[in-house]
């Protein structure tokens, strides 16, 4: 049971006016992708209240990393009921139940350890959430590892504590919101099924940014703590992650040029092209967590987009003779 356990619960999550976290807009579905890179350097989550500026400038890209979202096998549903939608990861799976209401934890198998939340869940997030959102959820469960196994009890609480401006690299986003979850687990022997005796704690706290225009965290951070003294296990560890969205301004791919524009934005049927290279050209539009979702031939200066569900999109403009370019587009 080593630090891989300490911060897969949260690692990935669930994004003008106030951003809210919903149901519609932020839970995730079969076949998402979320496309990110590890940070070199430490977030500084000290801000809280409303109208803060989370200033994270000094954040780099790290390693490039991926989830995806698919639907539990028959086996995995059996081993932790109710799930409806997992998530893997480098190795590491979070089994999750989508509701109306809310979205909870299942499981979280590593390859260190699993926790099984088949005698109470643990609420990830309820829905809506905007700031000022708090909520304290009981779960416990069993656990088994290479080290030890056993049960496992405690409260997840779950806070919007804080919005404002955010601050990543070279980048910044407004009306961000932030959501803290703080992790609080009493581990017990097997045999202690009135968890009577507590042979050591698991604590993990993960802040995750989201603003109103993408589905999944801009950028989050988690640091826990593992103590088994009958073990002598005594553990801490920390990461951190962000969407490739957030570095696409190191990509030469990805140089935004004022002399692209698109109209109508936003669009509902098709988008034409205003700049010097819209003429045989070739288009591509990115979700805003990087998956490439179109590519099409410029053909009288437009492409279709009526099949693109309504979302914001970034598109990338490509000639034989001229370096690509990109702009942002709203599709309705």
């Amino acid at each position: 049971m080593r630090k891989t356990l300490l911060f897969t619960l949260v690692a990935y999550g669930l994004c003008s006016a106030q951003t809210t976290i919903t149901k519609a807009f932020n839970d995730p579905i079969v076949g998402d992708v979320i496309n990110g890179y590890s940070i070199n350097g430490t977030v500084d989550n000290s801000a809280t209240g409303n109208g803060v500026t989370f200033n994270n400038s000094s954040l780099t890209q790290g390693t490039a990393y991926s989830a995806t979202y698919s639907t539990p096998t028959s086996g995995e549903i059996t081993s932790f009921p109710g799930s409806t939608i997992k998530m893997a990861s480098t190795g590491n799976t979070i089994l999750y139940k989508s509701s109306a209401t809310k979205l909870e934890i299942t499981g979280v198998v590593t390859t260190d350890a699993t926790l099984n939340f088949a005698e109470d869940n643990g609420t990830f997030i309820t829905y809506p959430a905007s700031f000022g959102h708090n909520e304290t959820d009981n779960a416990k469960g069993t656990f088994t590892s290479t080290a030890a196994s056993g049960r496992f009890k405690g409260t997840i609480n779950t806070s919007a504590d804080a919005q404002g401006t955010l601050v990543i690299g070279s980048k910044t986003y407004t009306n961000v919101l932030r959501i803290k979850s703080v992790q609080n687990f009493n581990l017990y022997q097997t045999s202690d099924t009135n968890y009577l005796f507590s042979i050591g704690t698991i604590t993990n706290t993960a802040y995750t940014y989201y603003d109103s225009t993408h589905k999944f965290p801009l950028l989050s951070s988690t640091s826990g703590t593992l103590n088994v003294p009958l073990l002598s296990i005594s553990q801490s560890t920390s990461g951190a992650q962000a969407l490739n969205e957030v570095f696409l301004a190191v990509n030469d791919n990805f140089i935004k040029k004022e002399s692209l524009k698109v109209y109508p934005n936003p669009a509902q049927d098709f988008i034409e092209f205003r700049g010097e290279n819209k003429d045989n050209a070739t288009a591509k539009v990115y979700s805003l967590d990087g998956k490439l979702v179109k590519t099409s031939d410029v053909k009288f200066g437009k492409i279709q987009v009526s099949e693109l569900p309504p979302a914001a999109y970034f598109i990338e403009l490509s000639g034989k003779n001229s370096k690509a370019e990109v702009t942002k587009f709203i599709k309705k």
